[in-house]
């Protein structure tokens, strides 16, 4: 799975994330190969409008996320619809877009104790469990994708 990021510098952050995320892919059942997702920080302004335009919540957040696909939870998709949104020349599938805000995560490590790195991660991992199609609108699916979180993260070193 190849991940784009935008406005991140660190190598080690964005080497981190990617195998996060292959993981999760393997790990939530998805058997396709050529599958991108987009991963960038903006502004506090930029992640309010985003969150304003998108979901009428206006409200500076910590993470959003933008999926392409309504994938279900446990379930291989229909990949037939990945085929027809493949891009001709490279044959890859976007799977959607995560946008964090650098500055709420550098708040929000600070404010849990923990470095900017596990924050960044936990937020892209969140984000990209969206993407995946997890939500957390009940309890249950909160400490769900919550506990799914903590694992992908701890299996590769980034802990609390």
């Amino acid at each position: 799975m190849k991940v784009n990021f935008l406005n991140i510098k660190s190598f080690l952050l964005r080497n981190k994330i990617k195998k996060i995320f292959n993981y999760a892919i393997k790990e939530c059942k998805i058997n396709w190969k050529n599958l991108y997702v987009n991963v960038g920080f903006v502004s506090e302004s930029a992640i309010q409008k985003l969150n304003n335009e998108n979901r009428n919540v206006d409200k500076i957040t910590d993470v959003l996320s933008f999926p392409f696909f309504n994938l279900i939870p446990g379930q291989e998709p229909d990949y037939s619809i990945f085929i027809k949104e493949q891009e001709p020349n490279t044959k890859l599938v976007e799977l959607g877009d995560i946008v964090i805000c650098e500055s709420v995560a550098i708040r929000q490590a600070k404010q849990y104790g923990h470095s900017i790195k596990r924050e960044v991660c936990y937020l892209a991992t969140h984000g990209f469990l969206h993407i995946l199609g997890f939500d957390h609108m009940s309890e249950e699916e909160e400490n769900k994708m919550n506990a799914l979180c903590e694992k992908f993260l701890l299996k590769f070193g980034v802990k609390r």
